[in-house]
Order: structure tokens, then sequence, then C-alpha cells
């Protein structure tokens, strides 16, 4: 594994192109002050540049809120997103630092989707972006690589992606939400339904929506 100082890109940081990004954007995007202890670590524990886009959010920022908190992409972590990228893959992707894993966990939102990056479990598209619909229980593909990934969460149009996923007063309720939590429905966003304000909402812990789904989805192919 590289030294954290061979990892430092003092020439060409990424975040120059990064913050230009977000000066651009036209969702909202709250740049969470990075936790000085964790950063060299997360840095050296994710083995990027800090040239590259994901390198620079770990290097500079504990994470980003996008469009009032509904996606959090991670970083090195903040009181709001108490969670670093490397140690929220940890135990989920791989085992141990230093291991390639065949996907690569880097975002979620509110509602239980997940973002992560190709490393092989999806086919030949290596380096791009899948999202876990809580919807469907399946990986969908998002065509696009990180950067672009950034790029579409400061600008895409995120209220037609999610439009069968938000209730209303949506905005309001996730304020109370922190980037550790998520909000589980019942009945489950994947059975039948006619609208979401329908459902039955409790914030619960993010990393519990994740286990969830995966043991239901191993259930599933157990029945199957």
């Amino acid at each position: 594994m590289k030294k954290v100082s061979e990892l430092i890109n003092v020439n060409e940081p990424g975040w120059v192109l990064v913050a230009e990004w977000i000066n651009d954007a036209t969702n909202k995007v709250e740049i969470l002050p990075k936790n000085e202890k964790e950063t060299d670590n997360a840095l050296y524990q994710t083995q990027v540049s800090t040239r590259s886009p994901m390198g620079a959010i770990i290097y500079e920022t504990g994470g980003l809120l996008i469009d009032h908190g509904w996606i959090r992409i991670l970083g090195s972590g903040n009181q709001k997103l108490d969670r670093t990228l490397p140690e929220w893959n940890k135990g989920k992707t791989f085992k141990e630092y230093g291991d390639k894993p065949s996907i690569f966990l880097v975002a979620d939102d509110v509602v239980g989707g997940f973002f992560a990056i190709n490393g092989g479990a999806f086919g030949d598209d290596l380096g791009n972006i899948y999202y876990f619909a809580p919807d469907a229980l399946e990986w969908e593909s998002m065509d696009i690589r990180y950067s672009d990934f950034l790029w579409w969460t400061f600008t895409g149009d995120l209220s037609q992606f999610y439009a069968n996923a938000r209730w209303t007063d949506w905005k309001k309720e996730i304020t109370k939400i922190n980037g550790n939590q998520g909000i589980a429905f019942y009945p489950f966003l994947w059975t039948e339904h006619n609208n979401i304000n329908d459902l039955t909402r409790k914030i619960v812990p993010i990393s519990e929506i994740w286990t969830f789904q995966q043991d239901t989805i191993k259930q599933l192919h157990k029945g199957n």
C-alpha cells in the first residue's frame, strides 16, 4: 500500500475541479468540514490519489450532502456524516484495507438506495457506477463513472430520478436525520403500493437498512 505522502498530489489537486463543479451546482450541496484526525487515515485506507475527485473529497471534506441531505457522498467523516468512505466499506465489500473489492460503496440516500463502483461484480464495465434501487432490490447500471456521478448529483434532475420515492414534506422531515441514518418504510418499498405517502416511515441506522436488504436478497434467492 502506498504511503499518504505518495497519495497527496500538490501540483494537480483534484479539489480544484470538484470545487468548480460545486460552484456550478444547481442542486443544494453542503460541504462538510473534514475530520483532521481521520483524513490521512481515510486516504491511506482507500489508496486513491488526491488528484482524483474521490481522493479530493476524502482529503478535503468530511463528505458532501446533496439536495438537503437526500444523497450522502462519503469522505473522511464529520459529525453529520460520521463514517469514512473506507470504514463504511470494510466488512461489507472487503475484509482488509488494501483488498480490491468487487464493488465499492461511495454514496447512499435517505431511502436506502446505495451507489457503488463496479470492481467486477457486475460485469466488464469496471469503474462504472451502479445504483442499488430499494424499490427493486437490484443493482442498476447508471452508465457513468465516479466523476460524472458527482456532476449528476450536483446538477441532475433528482426530483425525476426519485419521483416515486419522495413523500409530502420530505425536505422538512429529513432535517431530523443525520448521515448515518435513513428511512425504513413499511410495507417495504419493494412491495406493491400506490403512493409512498401511504407507507409508514421510521428513522433507523443506514447500516441496518443495508444489512436487512442484503439478507432479504439472500432469502429471496434461496426461495428461488
